[in-house]
C-alpha cells in the first residue's frame, strides 16, 4: 500500500501505469517493416528527436509518418507505420478503471502523458469501444497530453504547468510514474512520488 498521508490529488502516468504498453511489440513490428534497430530508436528510456518532437506536438501525424519513411522501404503505406506505431499499445484492465473512477471520488485525480497524436486517437478509440466513455474526463479530473501543450516529461515546465493550470499544491501531490527520470524531476519540485516497478499494479498500491 502506498502512503496518503497529506494527499489531496494524485497525478499518474499513462503508458505503462494506467494502461499496458509493450516496447518490444512495436520493435518487432517495425522490423518486419523494414527497420532492424527500431528499440534503438525509441525505447522507454531514450529516443531519437524525431520521436521527441512528435510528442511535444511540434510533427503532425503526417509529417512523422513522412520522416519515418526515411528510414524504410518506399512501398510501406501510412496505414503499417501507423499499425506498428500502435502495436505497443495494449489495453486498459477493467479494475484499474474501476480504480480510477474510486479514486476521483476521494481524490482530486490527473493524467499527465508524454504522448502523440496517432496514439491518442487510437487508445481513446479503444477506451471508448470497451468502456463507452468518449473521453478521460470519466476518470480523471483533468488529463494533459504532451502533443497538445508543446512541452513533455521530464521537464519541469510541463510540471509546473499543471500546477498552475490546476491550481495544485505540490506537497499535497503524489506523482505515480514508471520513468526514474520523471519521478527525479518531480521529487525536485517537491511532490510526493511512486516509481512503479515493471510488472506491478497500481490497484495493488491502494486500499479502498
Amino acid at each position: 500500500m502506498i502512503n496518503l498521508t497529506g494527499i489531496k490529488n494524485i497525478i499518474f502516468d499513462f503508458g505503462g501505469v494506467v494502461i499496458d504498453i509493450d516496447f518490444q511489440a512495436a520493435a518487432n513490428s517495425f522490423k518486419k517493416l523494414g527497420i532492424s534497430d527500431f528499440s534503438k530508436m525509441y525505447s522507454q528510456i531514450s529516443q531519437v528527436q524525431l520521436f521527441d518532437r512528435f510528442e511535444k506536438g511540434i510533427l503532425s501525424p503526417q509529417e512523422f509518418r513522412t520522416e519515418l519513411k526515411t528510414f524504410l522501404p518506399s512501398k510501406i503505406t501510412d496505414n503499417q507505420i501507423d499499425d506498428a506505431w500502435n502495436s505497443m499499445i495494449l489495453n486498459i484492465p477493467a479494475k484499474r478503471v474501476d480504480l480510477l473512477l474510486n479514486l476521483k471520488n476521494q481524490y482530486r485525480t490527473f493524467l499527465l502523458s508524454n504522448t502523440n497524436k496517432i496514439h491518442y486517437d487510437f487508445y481513446l478509440h479503444h477506451f471508448k469501444n470497451t468502456y463507452g466513455f468518449d473521453n478521460f474526463s470519466h476518470i480523471f479530473e483533468k488529463a494533459y497530453f504532451s502533443f497538445e501543450m508543446g512541452m513533455k516529461k521530464p521537464d519541469k515546465d510541463i510540471f509546473n504547468y499543471v500546477l498552475s493550470n490546476s491550481q495544485l499544491i505540490p506537497n499535497e501531490c503524489l506523482f505515480i510514474d514508471d520513468s526514474e527520470s520523471n519521478i527525479l524531476t518531480a521529487n525536485t519540485l517537491g511532490f510526493s512520488t511512486y516509481l512503479l516497478p515493471p510488472g506491478k499494479d497500481i490497484c495493488s498500491l491502494f486500499q479502498l
